[in-house]
């Protein structure tokens, strides 16, 4: 591993600055064996870094483990579920089976190993830890309202039916994507990610204004 101090005085890994090995490391490590398997030791282990420039960026593992909390929230909004909702003008249905398909995909590249590390970390903390338990909330919140906001506009232009009721179904969603993955990891078998995914798209069609069309056109 090349070292070198940039002009401000920031140590660099092989273009990474300490920080970053810092969380790079502890992020790796947290996701196989959990936060509180990961010892300090483990992290600088594996980053590199020696205990003074650990302490220098974070005061102790709990605030690193906010920190990694942070990046692993700020990159599930930002890669995966806000990039399928960007197109205000879009049709909310689509838009949300295609955060299915890049939630699918996540897990086909990772070869069903590892399983959600939000989730991992609800598990693990909500039970215990008051603090990361907040945050945690906070992110399954914003998903879960993103979803109630776009079912609400599905229903107020027609494209859904009035027997969708938004709040439900964005918690039913939520409930099964994230049941999904566990049950994915547990299996190693990407087959069952697509048959859940498969699902819960067939369930969202129930509501959808063409499907009761068609439904009502076999029925006569």
């Amino acid at each position: 591993m090349t070292t070198k101090t940039t002009e401000s005085g920031v140590k660099v890994r092989d273009g990474r600055s300490t920080r970053e090995a810092i969380l790079e490391a502890a992020t790796r490590l947290i996701h196989v064996h959990g936060y509180n398997q990961t010892a300090l030791d483990d992290v600088l282990r594996e980053s590199g870094v020696g205990k003074g420039n650990f302490y220098y960026h974070f005061k102790s593992k709990e605030e690193l483990g906010y920190a990694i909390l942070d990046q692993m929230i700020a990159s599930f909004l930002e890669r995966t579920l806000e990039p399928c909702f960007s197109d205000p003008e879009g049709r909310a249905l689509t838009q949300i089976r295609c955060f299915f398909d890049r939630v699918l995909e996540a897990q086909r590249e990772r070869n069903c190993v590892g399983g959600c590390p939000l989730g991992n970390m609800v598990l693990e903390l909500s039970d215990v830890h008051e603090g990361f338990r907040a945050r945690l909330a906070s992110v399954f919140s914003a998903w879960r309202e993103r979803l109630t906001l776009v079912l609400r506009r599905a229903q107020s232009c027609g494209e859904v039916s009035v027997e969708c009721r938004p709040e439900a179904v964005a918690d039913f969603l939520v409930a099964s994507l994230e049941g999904a993955i566990l049950l994915t990891k547990l299996t190693k078998d990407i087959v069952v990610m697509e048959q859940c995914v498969a699902e819960m798209k067939r369930y969202l069609s129930l509501f959808e204004r063409g499907h009761e069309r068609h439904e009502h056109d076999e029925d006569r």
